[in-house]
């Protein structure tokens, strides 16, 4: 029988700071070699749960606790956080943020120079974790010249390298492109197998977990366990839309197909899944939807024509990208991690000048504004938060933009409350930043830029770490801000995002533009989704698995009816 690792009794927490508890009466036993999915929107308390098995709470976080948590059968009360850390690893959401060593070879052997190993075996340990988790090819590089998924195996061969029991991953996905969250999931999943370590998984993107089987699901709500089931058993109720998390894209097919979702059908991945008993009604509702017809505006607000650019002579970025963007347009650039979408963003700002080639803004060349001119009429969101935020409280970071302007006192506090009721940070407005959680601070700076009414608004990751219910009270938001005129313009990881929200994908791979088309189109063409290191969607599978005569326009039919409905 497999040992208890992780066990909750009666267990309560609140933040010193905060009126009431943050965890309720926990009750939860997670075994050995288990890997367990941990979800819950955004407040939920999964953080707060995750921070008190590595020891963050209350070492780091200081609260009042009640009741009793044993990690391998000791009390954690009784723990100091280093005697935790030899048991739990944690690889953070932010790789960045855990970085010490000035080489990868450094960085994940930091933890054995602390316990005083000797070099030679440091040097072994350190080959062995970085060829399990593939990096070992890059131990002289530094960490920070990594592109995301590389960053990330750094991360969990610093947390491996001291052989923990435990491994907790905070939303592994967050900064990923599709196709290396796929390998990430699937390197976590060699991991365990080849390790039998316990794995704890804390992630928004529920679908691209399940790409690798888990053994359970923990659903958090309001500070308590709201479900402690198998995946099948979660994706046949209805808990997943009761708690505001997204559920696949091909359960929410079949839902609106009208079929019955059981647990025999093994809905936990569109791979397992069986649908003989739903083949006839997804043939009829796919006959019976129709298409939206696709509005085309002619205007052009923003143009790139033949650019090329070079951070360094001999090495080029960017190798003649053109396209247009229409005025009132919703558009989403996608691709690989390193592909130059965020490089474009910074030459379209004035951050970055072409080497060649011309950026238009209204027909005209932006060639001589500066940025300053050109943030007048185009805002830009930052992937990282903490690279725009410059004040200690959020009212005053949100209004900056507008002081800088000259606006009136009363015109600034009428616009900053209207534009944090928007982003659902008005009941934060007089909070201090450092108190918020990335996806909070995401927020801030999505606010920072709207207030000041753009005519285009480019957004890098805009719903990156954010829950389903701020993804879709941000992305309703866009789409209303666009609906009023405003150009938008999305750089994205996120396949759901593309499909549900914009019309058109341009998609990027090495400096080069590979396709320029809808969104349904560009991920079900498997050429485009290879080069890219995009994924296909589910929707497209589920469609070939029913045997429709056409799953590209099934994938059209379903996102025009999801808009339709939404």
């Amino acid at each position: 029988m497999k040992k208890p690792v992780i066990e909750f009794v009666d267990f309560t927490f609140q933040y010193r700071a905060q009126a009431k508890p943050t965890l309720n009466n926990i009750n939860l036993t997670i075994y050995e070699g288990e890997k367990v999915l941990i979800v819950g929107p955004s407040g939920s308390g999964k953080s707060t749960l995750s921070n008190c098995i590595n020891g963050l709470v209350p070492f780091s976080n200081e609260g009042e606790i009640s009741g009793s948590l044993k990690v391998k059968g000791k009390e954690t009360k009784e723990m100091s956080i280093f005697e935790l850390s030899n048991s739990v690893g944690t690889v953070l959401q932010d790789p960045d943020g855990q970085f010490i060593g000035l080489t990868v070879g450094e960085d994940i052997a930091f933890k054995l120079e602390n316990d005083c190993v000797s070099q030679e075996e440091m040097k072994e340990k350190v080959k062995i974790v970085s060829e399990i988790v593939g990096i070992d090819t890059h131990l002289n590089s530094a960490p920070y010249s990594l592109s995301g998924g590389q960053k990330q195996r750094v991360t969990l061969a610093g947390v491996m390298v001291g052989n923990v029991d435990i491994l907790l991953f905070d939303e592994p996905l967050a900064s990923l492109d599709p196709a290396t969250g796929k390998s990430a999931i699937e390197l976590i999943d060699e991991i365990q197998k080849k390790t039998n370590k316990t794995i704890l998984i804390i992630e928004h993107r529920l679908e691209d977990v399940l790409h690798c089987p888990v053994d359970r699901i923990i659903v958090v709500d309001n500070g308590k366990i709201a479900a402690d089931i198998t995946p099948e058993e979660l994706l046949s109720s209805n808990l997943l839309v009761e708690t505001g998390i997204r559920e696949p894209l091909y359960i929410t097919a079949l839902k609106y197909a009208g079929c019955n979702i059981t647990p025999e059908m093994h809905p936990e991945h569109i791979n397992t899944l069986k649908i003989d008993s739903c083949r006839e009604k997804l043939k009829e509702w796919y006959e019976d939807t129709v298409e939206d017809e696709e509005e085309t505006s002619g205007e052009t607000i923003l143009e790139m024509k033949d650019v090329k650019f070079s951070y360094e002579s001999g090495k080029e970025i960017l190798h003649g990208v053109s396209f247009k963007v229409n005025r009132g347009e919703m558009v989403s650039i996608v691709g690989r991690n390193g592909a130059g979408k965020s490089t474009i963003s910074k030459l379209i700002c004035g951050f970055y000048k072409p080497t060649e080639g011309q950026i238009l803004f209204n027909g005209r060349d932006l060639v001589n504004d500066t940025i300053k001119e050109r943030a007048e009429k185009i805002g830009i969101v930052m992937q990282n938060p903490n690279q725009m935020i410059s004040k200690t409280m959020i009212f005053d970071e949100v209004a900056l933009g507008l002081k800088v302007r000259g606006v009136s006192e009363d015109e600034i506090k009428n616009r900053v409350f209207e534009t944090l009721k928007i982003c659902g940070l008005y009941e934060f407005r007089n909070w201090p930043i450092s108190a918020l959680s990335f996806g909070q601070k995401k927020r801030v700076t999505i606010a920072s830029i709207l207030v000041l009414n753009p005519e285009v608004i480019i957004l890098d990751e805009p719903t990156a770490g954010q829950d389903f219910k701020h993804y879709t009270e941000i992305m309703e938001f866009l789409k209303e801000l666009n609906q009023k005129g405003v150009t938008i313009i999305m750089i994205t990881h996120d396949m759901h995002l593309m499909l549900e929200y914009t019309n058109r994908a341009i998609v990027l791979s090495n400096g080069v533009k590979l396709a320029d088309d809808i969104a349904a189109n560009v991920l079900t063409d498997e050429e485009v989704i290879n080069k890219a290191n995009l994924k296909e969607t589910s929707l497209y599978e589920l469609a070939v698995k029913a045997n429709l005569d056409n799953p590209r326009i099934f994938v059209k039919k379903f996102i025009d009816y999801d808009r339709r409905i939404r």
